[in-house]
């Protein structure tokens, strides 16, 4: 039976992407990787997740990912965004699937709910979804590496986006940038003051279509 876990990472910051991932594990992988520490990432510092990701590619893990940006957020909402890329990742993974193991209570649109088993807390319990959230975090964590570097006032390599009460008082003092989610509440009670082109549903910064 071929099984691919689904998680996600980045629901809660206020800015920056969500990123999904779908991975299928074999047996072998799977051991030699709970040997190495395989788990939530949740309970694993970001050097682990690195090292997990890293050995995961050298085991010829298969694995596929999506990222929707700030600006589908905010123009449908941070579940069905979620949703979306989470299906775009499963449909990335190249193989006859017989099960789709999700992380969470909601069932993936477009993705036949007989295939799929929605399972809350799964990232701590089926190793597929350990290595989706593995995969998952730590795409996200570099994307948000790369905002750094374009927007360095906002501290994204310490609080990933996440609303740290230092990232809401830079929000305060300077405004949203592009990447922040301006439907949520940290962002939403500021004037928009960012010179968008032909509007701010075309200022991504990245293409998610």
């Amino acid at each position: 039976m071929i099984v691919a876990g689904v998680d996600e990472a980045g629901r809660g910051p206020i800015a920056g992407p969500v990123v999904a991932a779908a991975a299928v594990l074999t047996p072998p992988q799977f051991r030699v990787l709970l040997s190495e520490g395989l788990n939530d990432s949740k309970k694993l510092s970001a050097s682990r997740r690195e090292r997990l990701f890293a050995r995961m590619k050298e085991l010829g893990v298969v694995w596929a990912a999506q990222a929707a940006t700030n600006v589908r957020i905010d123009n449908t909402n941070i579940l069905a965004a979620t949703l979306w890329a989470m299906g775009r990742a499963v449909k990335r993974i190249d193989l006859p699937l017989d099960l789709v193991v999700v992380d969470g209570s909601s069932y993936i649109p477009d993705i036949p709910h007989a295939l799929q088993r929605v399972m809350p807390r799964a990232d701590a319990r089926v190793p597929s979804v350990m290595a989706a959230s593995v995969t998952a975090k730590v795409l996200r964590d570099r994307v948000m590496l790369a905002l750094h570097r374009l927007f360095p006032e906002y501290g994204f390599d310490k609080h990933k986006g996440y609303p740290t009460s230092f990232h809401r008082r830079m929000v305060d003092m300077l405004g949203p940038s592009r990447v922040h989610r301006l439907s949520f509440a940290s962002c939403k009670h500021i004037k928009m003051e960012i010179p968008w082109e032909e509007g701010s549903r075309k200022a991504a910064l990245f293409d998610d279509d």
